[in-house]
């Protein structure tokens, strides 16, 4: 279960390190995909616009779970790196009695608050009903969705990106069978897609604790081990809770597009909804890297090897960067056809390839901010992500695509380009921050 990444070539490390955790989130994003896809082979925009407005609010509290997990991964991989065993497990066990604890407050409150928030968003009035349902279904397997990106965390932590990917790959096969079955078979329309993604999170879940607590390679983790102390869940969250929030913003962003698009008309929701799908999907690159950054960055840094952090940030930035500018560059001619496999409506393709096309290109500019976010989280210094990120959405990425959304009514393509120029905002600022640490590191 445990690997040690702190020896052997950076870039094997890198690739035989991210390609199961870049499966992994191309799996678990399938859900998602798989609902929308097969929402529009059976139903119309009404439908179509709720899967996608509630997928999406489900990915941001998604992406909040799995930022505050990193916390959890980051310790782990330090402890796994300086060969503190005790340790590890220390914080193996306080954050699965943590995010518990957390799963039963979230639970409660976002069941609650489904139609809030599916107004909020400005859903499209025709969509509200399937829309809240969808929401409320999702809400109440909040626990399943917190321990599946828990456990992850953990075999992530400790070198292992590989189990994680096994125990998804099962959950989608069976979210997609489930997806036909209850929108196609029993009509169930946006319920249905919902009661697919719980199931199969379930089912990940149990098959992951099975693997954790009873497979081959099995933790041993002591009853202490599990005794929540105030110092480990600080550690813990002082890291998480940055990197928790900053994605909360990015998400709260897209949810602000998502409410200027929805105010718009259910055609531009539908267009906009599909096309924040297709980003999602492409952004696995990037968000994989991310996450192998911080994993590998963090064992080198405990083991003391600040060099070859250093050197995964560059190898990992160079990889992710350089398949952003092919997606950027491809795009340009095959958005149509893409799009065309969502939705038979001819207006929101059109709509769709507007947006699609101007969006597209923040695969570029995010995958080199993404890489300095887990470069930060690596070392502990996850506040910086969060800074950047915070500053680009407020000062760019939000007030941006509001603005073009009035200027520019007839079109979607300025508003597509809010957000590559918000990343562009997050480099600069990235670049700043790293040359702070390393002044920082040569005054010590």
């Amino acid at each position: 279960m445990q690997k040690n990444l702190t020896e052997g070539s950076i870039l094997k490390n890198i690739i035989s390190f991210s390609a199961p955790f870049l499966l992994s989130y191309f799996l678990q994003t399938l859900y998602g995909m798989a609902d929308l896809f097969i929402a529009g082979q059976f139903y119309g925009a009404e439908v179509i616009s709720a899967v996608s407005i509630g997928s999406q609010l489900m990915h941001m509290i998604t992406v909040m779970i799995v930022g505050l997990a990193m916390g959890s991964s980051v310790l782990i991989a330090q402890s796994v790196g300086a060969k503190k065993r005790e340790e590890a497990s220390n914080y193996i066990g306080n954050s699965i009695s943590l995010f518990l604890i957390l799963a039963f407050f979230m639970t409660l409150i976002l069941y609650f608050t489904a139609r809030g928030l599916a107004k909020a968003v400005k859903t499209p009035e025709i969509s509200l009903e399937e829309t809240v349902s969808y929401l409320r279904i999702c809400f109440a397997g909040i626990p399943f969705i917190i321990a599946y990106n828990v456990i992850a965390s953990i075999y992530r932590g400790l070198g292992d990106s590989k189990t994680p990917m096994y125990f998804v790959f099962i959950a989608c096969i069976i979210n997609i069978a489930l997806d036909y079955l209850f929108m196609g078979y029993f009509h169930l329309q946006s319920m249905g897609a919902a009661l697919a993604t719980i199931i199969a999170q379930a089912l990940s879940v149990v098959f992951g604790l099975f693997l954790m607590f009873a497979g081959k390679n099995k933790l041993k983790l002591c009853r202490n081990d599990f005794i929540l102390r105030w110092q480990k869940a600080k550690d813990i969250l002082k890291i998480g809770l940055p990197v928790a929030c900053q994605d909360g913003f990015i998400q709260v962003s897209f949810m602000v597009i998502t409410a200027i698009a929805n105010s718009r008309g259910v055609e531009v929701s539908a267009a906009v909804g599909i096309v924040e799908k297709i980003i999602t999907f492409l952004f696995l690159i990037p968000s994989s890297m991310l996450s192998s950054i911080s994993a590998i960055g963090a064992q080198n840094a405990g083991a003391g090897k600040l060099h070859r952090a250093k050197q995964t940030l560059w190898a990992g930035t160079a990889l992710a960067a350089g398949c952003g500018l092919i997606f950027a560059l491809v795009f340009q001619f095959i958005s149509l056809p893409v799009l065309k496999i969502f939705t038979h409506e001819e207006s929101v393709q059109i709509l769709g390839c507007q947006y699609l096309r101007a969006y597209i290109t923040d695969c570029f500019f995010a995958s080199i901010h993404f890489c300095f976010s887990g470069y930060f989280c690596a070392l502990g210094k996850s506040i910086y992500s969060f800074i950047h990120n915070c500053i680009s959405v407020i000062l760019i990425r939000i007030p941006g695509a509001y603005l073009t959304s009035i200027i520019w009514p007839q079109t979607l393509t300025p508003m597509g380009f809010a957000a590559p120029a918000g990343s562009a905002i997050s480099i600069l600022l990235c670049i700043v921050f790293f040359i702070l640490i390393e002044r920082q590191r040569k005054n010590q």
